[in-house]
């Protein structure tokens, strides 16, 4: 199959594998090579990787607006998930073997006009929303995939301001959100 017409999320997912396991100073499989060549490789791209071991997140690293090529933005995430996510320990090459890999392609950010917090929680679309919410200094994200542990939209903004370092009923004037979308590609379960 030619590099244009293979489907982009196993050559997606397959970038991040190759690129962990580099990392790690392993040699990929024969199987998770990926040709690199594709013209839409080259194209800007925002990305997030996210790693899970039994079902259990391991990393997860991203980019919210695309400032290099989605073919770079894959592979610097997946090392970052591996290696470089504040919350957990480096992986390990043993780990890898029992790793699944899941790639998310964002749209571009989509600002969301509001007046209330109200307004705002009835313009969210469970499952299918990403969410940027900014306020001064802080910031934070999440992926639609959080709606599945999420699925109201007060709750999901609870924990989107949390994780930004504010308070759960947190709200003022000057706060921004912003939706994004994603296409998302994840491994089979690796047991």
């Amino acid at each position: 199959m030619s590099t244009e017409t293979r489907p982009r999320g196993p050559m997606l997912l397959s970038i991040a594998r190759a690129a962990i396991t580099a990392a790690l100073g392993g040699v990929p499989k024969a199987d998770e090579a990926a040709p690199e060549h594709a013209a839409w490789l080259q194209e800007p791209g925002a990305t997030f990787v996210t790693l899970t071991r039994q079902g259990q997140l391991r990393g997860c690293i991203g980019t919210l607006e695309a400032h290099r090529t989605l073919l770079a933005d894959v592979k610097a995430n997946a090392v970052s998930a591996a290696l470089r996510d504040p919350r957990f320990a480096p992986l390990t090459l043993a780990e890898l073997a029992t790793t699944r890999i899941e790639v998310s392609l964002l749209s571009a950010m989509q600002p969301m006009p509001f007046e209330s917090e109200a307004q705002a929680l009835a313009q969210l679309q469970p499952g299918v929303d990403g969410v940027l919410l900014e306020f001064e200094h802080f910031r934070s994200t999440f992926l639609p995939q959080v709606w599945a542990q999420l699925p109201t939209a007060k709750a999901f903004m609870a924990r989107l301001k949390q994780k930004a370092g504010l308070p759960p009923d947190f709200w003022a004037p000057r706060l921004r959100l912003y939706r994004y979308s994603v296409h998302k590609w994840q491994e089979p379960e690796r047991s």
